[in-house]
C-alpha cells in the first residue's frame, strides 16, 4: 500500500473521465482553446500517470479558429467497448452556439491515431458513453430544459448510438432534470452498468463553489430513474470558504482489479476559499457501495489530503509530479506540455536542437486567433519560470516577451520591443479587456533577453536582469474572477501588433519549477 497526495493531477486538468482496460487505467480531461487536445493519460495504479497522446492532435480535426477562450473542448468521456476506444465530447463557441456541437472519435490504441469526428445530432454538452449486455451504444448527455421549472435547469438525456451508421438512432429519452428543486448544471452524467442495475452520476450546482454530485438509479438504461435519497451524495459546499478545497463535482467512477472502486472528480484549490489560479484540478476520491448506492469518501465526506492506494504500486519518484514524473527544469520541445492557442505546438514553431523557432505572427494576445504563443499550465501555487528569448531576429516594431495568461481578455505580459533605437523594455495588464501598458525604458541590445516571473500564492512577479518590473494579483486573474474555466498559463509569445509579420524568435531555454521543495506545495 502507498499513499499519494491529492490532487493526482494538479494544475488545470478539469472535467477528468476515467476508464480500466485490463490491467491500464485511461484518463482524459478538457483543453478548451488549447491544442494538441484532449491528452490521454495512463496508469497502473490510479498514482503515476503518463501521457501517451492526445485525441485531437492533427491539424483540420476540428476547426476552432476563432472561438474565444473558455470555449473549444468541453467535458471528454473515455471509455472501452467492441473492440474500441471512445472518446465523446463537445466543442464549444462562447460567442456562436450555432458553431461546434458534439462529437465522437474512435481508435484501437488510445495513443492514437484518434478517427475523425463524427460531429451528433445533439445539443448540449459533456457527452458520455455506454454499452449494455446486449452491445448496444448509448450516447447521453446533458442540455438547458426546454420549459425549465426554474433558470439554468437542465436534463440528461440518452440515445441508442449506431456504429454502423455513424448516428444517434431510435427514441431519444429524457431521464434526469436535477436532483435538487432549484439545482442548476446537472452536468457531466455517466451511465453505468452496476449488478444489474443502471446508475446515473451527475454533477450539479454549477461548477464552481456549489458543485455537488448526484446519484440515480434504474433498472432498465432508458429509465426511470429514482434519486437518492440522500443527494447530493457528495459535496465541498457545506464546508464553506474555510475549506482549503471548493467545487468538487464531476465524478467519473471506475473499479480497480481487485474489486475496490476510486472516483476521479475536478476540484479547486482555494487558499482564500474563493480564487483558484491552478484552475480545476484532478483529485482522486475513494468509494465504497452501502444499500445499493455509491459513497463517496466514506466516513469522512470529504476529498481526503492523501488518498491510500490498496493494490501495489510505487510512489512517484522525489521531487517529482504528474504526469510524467516531471521534474524541476528545462522544458524541452519534446515536453508534452507545450500547448499552443487554437493550433498545434508545430503549426506555430519549430522545435530545432533544444529550442523553439517561433516566426512572429500579426495577431496579438488580445485576440481570439493564433497568435505565435508556446505555453504551459501552471501546476504549483509557488512557482519559478524563467525564459530566455534569442531575439536577433525581431524586426523592427515587432514584440517578444513572456505572459502569464487567463484569456484574452486576462493576462499580463513583460516583453521586448525592437525599435530604430534599440530594444525597448515594456510590460502590458489586460483586464477585463482594458489594458494598461508601461514602458520601463531601453534595455541593452543583446542577442537574448531573460525574463523571471515568481508565483508564490496570489502574488506574482516579473523580473528582468534582477529588476522587479510588474506584478499580478492572482485573485483578479482566476476563473472566478473572469468568468472563466481555466487555470493560470506561462509562456513566450511574438507579435508584429497587426504589421506585416517579417521576423522570428526563439526560445532558447524555458525554465519551470516548484518554489518549494519535493515537487508538491499542499
Amino acid at each position: 500500500m502507498i499513499e499519494t497526495d491529492n490532487p493526482i493531477l494538479p494544475g488545470c486538468h478539469p472535467d477528468p473521465s476515467v476508464c480500466r482496460v485490463g490491467e491500464w487505467y485511461y484518463l482524459v480531461s478538457s483543453t478548451f482553446e488549447y491544442l494538441p487536445g484532449l491528452p490521454v493519460l495512463r496508469s497502473r495504479d490510479l498514482v503515476r500517470w503518463e501521457t501517451i497522446g492526445h485525441v485531437v492532435d492533427r491539424p483540420g480535426m476540428l476547426e476552432v479558429d476563432g472561438i474565444g477562450s473558455s470555449g473549444g473542448l468541453y467535458a471528454p468521456t473515455i471509455r472501452h467497448g467492441l473492440g474500441l476506444y471512445w472518446v465523446a465530447c463537445t466543442l464549444v463557441d462562447r460567442e456562436d452556439p450555432s458553431r461546434g456541437g458534439n462529437f465522437l472519435v474512435t481508435a484501437t490504441d488510445p495513443a492514437g491515431p484518434w478517427s475523425d469526428p463524427v460531429m451528433l445530432d445533439a445539443g448540449g454538452i459533456d457527452p458520455s458513453i455506454a454499452f449494455d449486455d446486449e452491445g448496444r451504444v448509448w450516447l447521453h448527455g446533458t442540455r438547458l430544459t426546454a420549459e425549465p421549472e426554474w433558470p439554468d435547469q437542465t436534463e440528461v438525456w440518452v440515445r441508442e448510438y449506431s456504429p454502423a451508421r455513424q448516428a444517434l438512432v431510435g427514441e431519444e429519452y429524457v431521464i434526469w432534470r436535477g436532483a435538487v428543486h432549484g439545482a442548476v448544471w446537472a452536468e457531466g452524467p455517466h451511465l453505468y452498468r452496476i449488478d444489474g442495475r443502471w446508475f446515473l452520476i451527475a454533477a450539479e450546482g454549477g461548477t464552481e463553489f456549489h458543485h455537488a454530485v448526484s446519484v440515480a438509479r434504474a433498472d432498465r438504461i432508458t429509465g426511470p430513474y429514482v434519486g437518492n435519497r440522500a443527494n447530493p451524495v457528495f459535496t465541498h459546499r457545506h464546508l464553506g470558504r474555510t475549506s482549503e478545497v471548493i467545487g468538487a463535482g464531476h465524478a467519473d467512477l471506475v473499479q480497480a482489479p481487485d474489486g475496490s472502486w476510486q472516483a476521479v472528480m475536478l476540484a479547486m484549490r482555494a487558499a482564500d476559499g474563493q480564487h483558484y489560479p491552478l484552475g480545476r484540478e484532478t483529485f482522486l476520491c475513494p468509494l465504497s457501495w452501502e444499500d445499493g448506492w455509491p459513497v463517496f469518501a466514506p466516513g469522512e465526506g470529504r476529498l481526503p489530503r492523501t488518498v491510500r492506494i490498496p493494490w501495489p504500486a510505487s510512489a512517484a519518484p522525489p521531487g517529482s509530479w504528474q504526469p510524467d514524473d516531471r521534474v524541476a527544469g528545462v522544458v524541452a520541445p519534446a515536453d508534452p506540455r507545450w500547448t499552443a492557442l487554437r493550433a498545434l505546438p508545430a503549426e506555430v514553431a519549430v522545435a530545432e536542437g533544444g529550442t523553439w523557432r517561433l516566426p512572429v505572427r500579426a495577431a496579438s494576445l488580445r485576440e481570439p486567433s493564433t497568435p505565435a504563443f508556446l505555453g504551459v499550465r501552471q501546476q504549483h501555487r509557488d512557482v519559478e519560470v524563467r525564459c530566455v528569448l534569442d531575439v536577433r531576429g525581431l524586426a523592427r516594431g515587432e514584440s517578444a516577451g513572456l505572459v502569464l495568461r487567463q484569456s484574452e481578455r486576462d493576462h499580463v505580459t513583460l516583453f521586448v520591443r525592437r525599435t530604430e533605437e534599440g530594444l525597448l523594455l515594456s510590460s502590458e495588464r489586460c483586464r477585463a479587456g482594458d489594458v494598461l501598458r508601461q514602458d520601463h525604458g531601453a534595455t541593452a541590445d543583446a542577442d537574448e533577453v531573460e525574463f523571471v516571473l515568481s508565483g508564490r500564492g496570489y502574488d506574482y512577479v516579473f523580473r528582468h536582469e534582477g529588476v522587479e518590473l510588474v506584478t499580478a494579483d492572482g485573485r483578479e486573474l482566476d476563473a472566478s474572477a473572469t468568468g472563466g474555466f481555466l487555470g493560470l498559463w506561462l509562456g513566450a509569445y511574438a507579435t508584429s501588433a497587426g504589421a506585416d509579420p517579417r521576423g522570428e524568435v526563439r526560445v532558447t531555454r524555458f525554465e519551470y519549477a516548484p518554489a518549494r521543495p519535493g515537487g508538491c506545495d499542499r
